[in-house]
């Protein structure tokens, strides 16, 4: 299934997306795309479901974030061994966990906003992996039991705010629209392999980023595990794993995202996204 919201910000509705890419809305089945709807039983209950039968969402609504009522964005830094590379930076001897600000996630095409004192904001391209149910000291082997479905993240950073402030990567990484996840959560069970997916952003048309999660150095079964060995993994809870290489940091000279300019975004199966950026004033 693919899982959506839709409507003004605040007050999206759950919806689902039928076999001709038509808007169904889920509002008599469940509250929201989120939490308790998002356990493997409600989503049991609601692949039983016949979308043609749905009603129809007329027109081109906005799309807002994917899931709702996230507790934890959690993010994993330099999980490509390119993009490591790319940056300067060794391979890490275990998963690189920093927390990026649930108040920076928006809708997959909201525009960016460009912090107050901006000069190095970035672009990430990133699988989501969002958690269906408590996950606690759970084994590799039934990681991706916990794990509903997943969806598209583009992990904006400010690498000035991140990297030459001193202090947590925290900072650089939660500015308000940093986090657009969607447009769909798509459940796992059409996702053969997360490990294999391609992934792919572009800066006004040019293409900067083009890899695979088959390159990924800790994979999601690894990073759901990982992750439940030190703190609960709720429903709802977004795992942003980590980007290929292609980011402007790396570039030479490096690029960073100014007022005007269109990102466009996408995993394999998973959707795309786009954003028009502009000043935060």
């Amino acid at each position: 299934m693919k899982l959506l919201r839709y409507g003004a910000p605040g007050a999206e509705k759950p919806a689902i997306l039928d076999a001709d890419g038509a808007i169904r809305d889920l509002s008599g089945h469940v509250s929201d795309i989120g939490g308790k709807d998002i356990d493997p039983a409600a989503l049991a209950a609601l692949a039983k479901l016949d979308p043609a039968s749905l009603p129809l969402v007329a027109g081109t609504p906005r799309i807002g974030p994917c899931v709702a009522g996230t507790g934890k964005f959690i993010c994993i830094g330099l999980n490509y061994a390119d993009h490591a590379a790319e940056s300067g930076m060794a391979v890490p001897p275990e998963p690189v966990v920093f927390m990026k600000a649930t108040s920076a996630i928006v809708g997959p095409n909201d525009d960016l906003l460009i912090p107050r004192g901006s000069e190095k904001t970035d672009w990430e391209v990133e699988l989501g992996v969002v958690i269906g149910k408590t996950a606690k000291y759970v084994s590799e082997p039934d990681a991706l039991d916990y794990v509903a479905g997943y969806c598209t993240v583009h992990d904006v950073s400010e690498r000035a705010f991140q990297i030459e402030r001193s202090g947590q990567w925290t900072k650089g990484k939660s500015c308000d629209t940093f986090g657009p996840i969607g447009p769909w959560l798509v459940t796992k069970d059409e996702v053969a392999d997360p490990q294999n997916l391609g992934l792919w952003l572009k800066v006004n048309g040019e293409t900067v980023q083009n890899g695979t999660t088959k390159t990924m150095v800790y994979g999601a079964a690894f990073l759901v595990s990982y992750l439940s060995q030190f703190m609960s993994l709720h429903p709802g809870d977004i795992i942003s794993t980590g980007t290929p290489p292609g980011v402007g940091m790396g570039m030479k000279p490096p690029r960073y995202l100014k007022p005007g300019d269109v990102v466009e975004l996408g995993i394999e199966g998973l959707g795309s996204q786009k954003q028009t950026t502009r000043a935060d004033i």
